[in-house]
């Protein structure tokens, strides 16, 4: 019978984790989960931790949802994958019907991939070929934000700014236009988010009045940088940059891999800018946390610059062998019917409201510059420093010893570097959020002691 000690050990003789230097494995043991059920995770030796995180931000409802559950069970007895390419099912045919009913106006064409990376390499290579279908192959650029992340594999990774992810494959990476951001964390004191985001718009019309000729879309990710340590800023932002990128003849890609599906208050972030980008990259969430999926929504006009005869050559040639895979379709379907019949949204305002009265005593903690939060998101920056916000060294990865006392007291936490955040499922109840609250401020009471 497996236990944690002779799962890890087996693990550690084979695998190679992501995102991880392995040698920390020495000494910190890796846990092994024997299962999941709601918010809980379960080891090999009965120990239980909250999943505070939602699992790297893609369980929505709980591990082992009975509803989820239930649709996969059904599927599996029907199909579970067919090729794309000249066939389709029907899962696959009612999701996309569904993401255009509620993603926003114009979006009324669905590509699927398999991962967010691939999302994003979809809606660059998409933007890219429509340019030059139409006959503007100048158009070679994109312009993305600093502090900003949208994937690993080489194109989604060029569009990123954040140096741990990409400085040692710089060598491998097409050029980008790199524009100052509009986070809030910098804005001066007494300035709002709103004032700030918008001053800091005239940067990026700058960039886009200077490159637009050659420039074939502005990947951003709307409202929260989750990755770029969960920094956060205005909706004001969106709706001037759609109207930039609208007057210089530039698309727009909206990467909502991490903030849609109800993350930062409504279903999708780009809602609370009242805009429609011209792509918007769709995985995580998407599924409920069960099968990797990813959905590239776009135009009718995109779609028709691609369609014509054979002997155009202008077909979109981008393909996976999982692309549409009826399962995770079929995941998907029902983590949107979760959303439709359980109006998550609107219970989800309570939630964020509860996350941020017990996030309230981290305000005033001398180690803690920022208390900051969109929706289901919440973020808590620690620093050497209250008052100028002087960081602590990386080295001291202080917020490596926040998640080993988490999980001591079994909560999954897993910071951002010095940066403590609350993501988890939304079936999360008050008192959970008390718990997380809780072991948050007594692991930062541990990591800033000495």
């Amino acid at each position: 019978m497996s236990s944690n000690q002779s799962l890890s050990n087996l693990d550690l003789s084979v695998l190679w984790h992501p995102c991880t230097q392995m040698k920390d494995h020495e000494t910190f043991p890796i846990i092994p989960i024997k299962k999941g059920q709601g918010i809980w995770l379960e080891d090999f030796d009965g120990n239980r931790y909250l999943d505070a995180i939602s699992s790297w931000w893609v369980n929505l409802f709980g591990h082992a949802n009975p509803a989820i559950n239930a649709a996969l069970k059904d599927q599996l007895d029907t199909l579970e994958h067919v090729i794309f390419a000249g066939f389709t099912h029907e899962s696959a045919v009612k999701l996309a019907e569904k993401l255009v009913e509620i993603t926003p106006e114009g979006l009324n064409r669905c590509f699927y991939a398999d991962n967010g990376s691939s999302a994003v390499e979809v809606a660059l290579k998409m933007s890219f070929h429509y340019w030059r279908n139409l006959g503007q192959i100048q158009k070679t650029q994109f312009i993305t934000l600093e502090n900003s992340y949208h994937g690993e594999t080489l194109g989604a990774l060029a569009v990123g700014n954040v140096s741990l992810y990409k400085e040692t494959y710089a060598p491998l990476l097409m050029d980008v236009i790199t524009v100052p951001g509009p986070d809030c964390y910098h804005r001066e004191s007494g300035e709002s988010w709103s004032d700030y985001s918008t001053r800091r718009f005239t940067l990026m019309e700058q960039a886009l009045q200077q490159h637009s000729d050659t420039v074939c879309a502005v990947i951003i990710e709307p409202l929260v940088q989750c990755a770029g340590n969960m920094r956060m800023y205005d909706p004001v932002y969106l709706k001037l940059l759609r109207a930039a990128c609208d007057k210089y003849h530039v698309h727009l890609i909206a990467d909502e891999i991490a903030v849609g599906f109800g993350r930062t208050g409504t279903l999708f972030a780009c809602e609370q800018g009242a805009i429609s980008p011209d792509f918007m990259c769709l995985s995580k969430g998407l599924t409920g946390g069960y099968l990797p999926l990813s959905a590239v929504m776009t135009t009718d006009q995109i779609y028709q610059a691609f369609y014509a005869d054979y002997q155009s050559m202008s077909a979109f040639l981008h393909s996976h062998s999982y692309t549409g895979n009826a399962l995770a379709c079929r995941a998907a379907l029902a983590t949107i019917d979760i959303f439709q019949q359980h109006n998550i949204i609107r219970k989800n305002k309570s939630l964020a409201d509860s996350m941020a009265k017990a996030a309230i005593r981290f305000h005033d903690h001398p180690n803690v510059s920022e208390v900051r939060q969109t929706g289901m998101i919440l973020a808590i920056e620690l620093v050497k420093n209250k008052r100028t916000r002087e960081p602590y060294p990386w080295q001291e990865r202080r917020g490596l010893k926040v998640y080993q006392y988490a999980l001591s007291k079994g909560v999954l936490l897993r910071p951002l570097g010095n940066v403590i955040y609350f993501m988890p499922p939304y079936i999360v109840t008050e008192e959970e959020l008390l718990l997380i609250a809780e072991v948050a401020w007594q692991g930062i009471q541990h990591a800033v002691k000495d």
